[in-house]
């Protein structure tokens, strides 16, 4: 019988004699070179199975995906692309999107397809680097890499959902790229709907595959420079610096200042604030 992973809807196989083979450590987190050599020691669990090249093909991606577990240290690597190429998928691009969560401006993907012969040093999640680190690697990219930015409009954001704009700009993303992907590895836990490309979602990609963590740089420094931009446009709001997200500052300029055609009436705090001023005009 599988044994359920701790903290993880995911089937954990059993080891012949029937005892767990969940990965475990003495009170610290596994590292995840750990629980994916763990994971590649039950392929002495498939050797009768039909098919053992894809059940080890599986034991590879569950290995990958349970390490987004929080008892899991986890650094973006390029282990789901080499499975991915191992099977033949030889373009694989990732994809990451920013500005799901501010009040002003568009939400903005990348789609990125590395060459494993020349990966730069320092991918990682853009949130865990610097401005200046983005911004080298993000020039890096374009000379090395397969490159392609998307973006839905707050109109866009405001007739669908932020969810829907969001694979939106995805899909966009992924049509601007000038070589067609074989396998797309798409950050969280969705596909967007209508993408007629092989795709995998994975749960904070952008802290595991490497692919993801370039799409993440990428289009933070795209959507960056189109809110700096706009705050050339509409000083007061601190766009700059705050990137359209709901600091104390934007809040307040907000309420002095009232909304722009960049901000997302839909979203609560605007929303609010106009229901207010109809309620006071009323």
């Amino acid at each position: 019988m599988p044994v359920a992973c701790a903290r993880r809807a995911i089937s954990w196989p059993a080891a012949e004699d029937g005892s767990s083979t969940v990965p475990r450590s003495a009170g610290g987190p596994v590292p995840e070179e750990v629980v994916f050599g763990h994971c590649l020691l039950l392929l002495t669990s498939v050797t009768r199975v039909p098919g053992r090249e894809r059940a080890f093909f599986l034991i590879k991606m569950v290995a990958l995906q349970v390490c987004s577990s929080d008892h899991v240290i986890m650094k973006p690597d390029f282990e789901m692309e080499k499975a991915l190429i191992a099977r033949g998928a030889l373009r694989v691009a990732g994809v990451d999107e920013v500005g799901r969560g501010p009040l002003a401006g568009p939400v903005t993907a990348a789609a990125v397809i590395l060459d494993p012969q020349n990966i730069p040093e320092g991918l990682n999640d853009s949130k865990q680097l610097s401005k200046k680190r983005r911004e080298h690697l993000a020039e890096l990219l374009k000379d090395c890499a397969v490159v392609s930015v998307g973006h839905a409009s707050v109109a866009e954001i405001e007739q669908e959902n932020i969810l829907r704009a969001s694979h939106i700009a995805m899909q966009r993303a992924l049509a601007g790229l000038h070589t067609a992907p074989d396998h797309v590895l798409i950050d969280g836990s969705m596909i967007p709907r209508g993408l007629n490309l092989a795709a995998t979602p994975v749960v904070k990609g952008d802290t595991r595959c490497l692919s993801i963590s370039a799409a993440s740089i990428v289009a933070k420094i795209a959507r960056d420079r189109i809110m700096v931009d706009l705050a050339q446009q509409h000083p007061g709001y601190g766009w700059e610096t705050n990137m359209g997200y709901g600091s104390k500052s934007h809040i307040s300029a907000l309420q002095n200042l009232g909304p722009t055609p960049h901000h997302r009436r839909t979203f609560k705090p605007v929303h609010n604030m106009l229901y207010q001023e109809k309620i006071v005009s009323d």
